[in-house]
């Protein structure tokens, strides 16, 4: 008789290579975390239905079948037996690609075919069983896949190569997926849970620029209305993301978001994985209606569980302890200092303008710009200036758009080195700038940056390595005829020595003299 075997030593599926950063395979032991989340009565439940959307290696399926043998051996005595149920009636899968169709078979069926002479199930009449895979095609639209958003030049394969057409988001029904001959089951499939490890992003113009993915299998999965829903995902859809604006919303006010367990650092989840903002995953209960149980893990440091509502903010604060110390501030209803702030791209040009002199001509004012890393001066006549013309003038604090995305185990400093730029002064769109009539005032707002209050405020808005104008939406302005240090800012907004000692194990000092970031 065939046995389901139950111990894997050493496991094949923790020593997997990650086919890219974007699709990373789950270690057993994550997997097990997430499936903690669910309800211990799924486990002896002979009725209920498992689906992985997204399998790549099997290990979510894998991991359900262990625990369901465990759980159904008073119902369903006979082990065989059980191990047959289980398969035939309880697990479903449908793989990313014909590769990890193949690969999630293996680990589930022992077999990569699941009629297979040494497949656990005995009952499977067919190749895939209840794990698919069919190939298929993206719908191009304007050079992009109106399903996915993958672009047309990346993407457009033919049938040699894999095209990424995921099965379960190219269907505007996913229920329509396993009607009749696709499992048997007929003539809709209900799954109580749907779990995995979704496809992070596709690239959408020529591989300059990514498209988030995850999202749409988020989106896909609730179509299906399960009762539990549990993915793996990166946590950059709190505060930023290409074209995740109303996803974010949608999650913010979902009060069925039942539990969210967030890793800022990425790689303490996937090794030797960068995911820039981190990493999260969550539980939705469809019958649930409240607040959210939020537990944020860094390196050794568990905070958490603690009930919050998630859409307090238009964006997600992610650490109790910082949206308690934004409270403070934000209760002193002051305006934002965007009020003096630059717009993306002020004067027009982009980050890899070249229309200026290497050197100085008769009239030219000094341009900034930041060239592979490295930042420096050009030159430039006034009158080939035709954009934001006047804040020409404006004694200018530059500060780069792009710095740390803060998914580190040490303290950060969140944002790059601020340069003073004298009045008249222009830039090109590697920075944004805060403008003032005064060098007193430029100076002032310069001591203002460096605080570790400051940056720790545009922290909780700058998830990734950009940063926005928007970043900076809760800095409040001050009154910069005086220079400002940690130590004033504390005292005014009443922080404690709590607030202060969790600001600075999260912010590193700026010293003067700091190297360039």
């Amino acid at each position: 008789m065939k046995t389901l075997q139950t111990n894997y030593n050493p496991d094949v599926l923790t020593c997997l290579a990650n086919l890219s950063n974007d699709e990373v395979f789950t270690p057993p032991s994550l997997v097990n975390n997430i499936l903690d989340l669910l309800p211990k009565e799924l486990w002896s439940n002979p009725d209920a239905k498992f689906l992985d959307p997204v399998s790549k290696s099997g290990v979510f399926l894998r991991e359900i079948a262990k625990r369901l043998t465990t759980g159904l051996e008073k119902k369903i005595p006979n082990k065989q037996k059980r191990i047959n149920h289980i398969f035939e009636n309880q697990l479903y899968g449908i793989a990313i690609t014909e590769l990890t169709a193949l690969l999630s078979r293996r680990s589930v069926y022992c077999s990569k075919t699941a009629n297979g002479k040494y497949a656990v199930c005995e009952t499977f009449d067919n190749e895939q069983g209840n794990i698919r895979y069919e190939r298929m095609q993206h719908n191009w639209e304007s050079d992009k896949c109106t399903q996915c958003g993958a672009s047309q030049e990346v993407y457009d394969r033919g049938d040699e190569a894999e095209s990424y057409a995921y099965n379960f988001i190219h269907t505007e029904n996913p229920a329509k997926l396993f009607i009749n001959n696709k499992f048997k089951k007929g003539p809709e499939m209900k799954f109580d849970v749907i779990v995995g490890n979704p496809p992070y992003q596709l690239g959408s113009d020529g591989g300059t620029r990514d498209m988030p993915v995850y999202n749409k299998f988020i989106e896909q999965a609730k179509k299906m209305n399960p009762k539990y829903l549990t993915m793996i995902i990166p946590s950059r859809w709190m505060a930023s993301g290409l074209g995740l604006t109303e996803f974010r919303k949608t999650m913010l006010e979902d009060k069925r978001i039942r539990k969210l367990v967030d890793f800022p650092v990425a790689n303490e989840v996937f090794a030797g994985v960068e995911i820039k903002g981190g990493v999260c995953y969550f539980l939705w209960d469809r019958d649930y209606i409240g607040l959210c149980e939020v537990t944020n893990i860094r390196g050794d440091e568990v905070f958490g569980p603690t009930e919050r509502n998630l859409n307090e903010f238009d964006v997600l604060v992610r650490d109790g302890r910082s949206a308690k110390i934004l409270k403070k501030v934000l209760s002193f209803n002051e305006p934002s200092i965007i009020d003096i702030l630059s717009v993306d791209k002020e004067f027009g040009w982009t980050s890899n303008f070249t229309g200026f002199h290497p050197k100085k001509k008769e009239g030219d004012i000094p341009l900034y710009f930041i060239k592979k890393g490295k930042r420096d001066i050009g030159w430039i006549g006034r009158k080939e200036i035709n954009k934001s013309e006047q804040l020409i003038n404006k004694w200018k604090v530059m500060i780069p758009q792009a710095g740390s995305d803060g998914g580190k185990k040490i303290p950060d400093m969140v944002l790059g080195k601020p340069v003073i730029a004298p009045s008249p002064s222009v830039c090109t769109q590697s920075y944004l700038f805060f403008f003032t009539e005064s060098k007193l005032k430029a100076i002032n707002i310069e001591t203002y940056l460096r605080t570790r209050l400051f940056r720790f405020l545009v922290s909780l808005r700058k998830i990734t390595q950009h940063a926005t104008r928007s970043t900076y939406t809760w800095i409040p302005i001050q009154d910069f005829t005086e220079p400002w240090t940690d130590e004033k800012l504390y005292k005014k907004y009443g922080l404690t020595k709590d607030d202060i000692a969790f600001i600075e194990s999260m912010i590193r000092p700026m010293d003067v003299n700091q190297a360039e970031g």
